[in-house]
């Protein structure tokens, strides 16, 4: 199974505050050991949300909020995709990572979909569209190295 795993953002993360030296080796050390088992797929850290913004879908309309966005608690400061045989496999790793802000701070799992989730609606032909796209994608991250 696919996770995603998501290090929720913190005020000082908001405020950007960059992590230590330290930080940074624990973190590069505890990524080195989910790669070394097959785990990691991605993982990347997000700037503060006064950085970025939202797109609020009504209809046909669209409305752009520009960051920063009020609910620290509720925003992602870095991910990472994970693919894990189970959601306890998941935690146990999420568990032994070290506290990656400086302050109190969580990070939460999330499954990500799979095709067998979509049903009969997950028709051949979109199937095979998802196909495309993946291998395409997959190309383009290898262009990037």
């Amino acid at each position: 199974m696919k996770v995603m795993v998501m290090v929720k953002a913190t005020p000082g993360s908001e405020a950007g505050e960059m992590p230590s030296e330290q930080l940074l080796t624990d973190m590069g050390n505890f990524n080195e050991e989910l790669v070394k088992a097959g785990i990691m797929l991605a993982g990347e850290g997000l700037h503060p949300s006064s950085r970025g913004a939202r797109v609020r879908f009504s209809g046909t309309s669209r409305t752009v909020m520009d960051g920063p966005f009020a609910e620290t608690k509720e925003l992602v400061a870095g991910f990472w995709i994970w693919q894990v045989k189970s959601m306890e496999e998941a935690i146990e790793w999420v568990k032994r990572c070290p506290n990656p802000m400086t302050e109190e701070s969580e990070i939460e799992i999330r499954p990500l979909f799979g095709p067998e989730d979509f049903g009969e609606e997950f028709t051949p032909e979109l199937q095979e569209q998802e196909e495309r796209i993946r291998a395409a994608t997959e190309q383009l991250g290898l262009a990037e190295e």
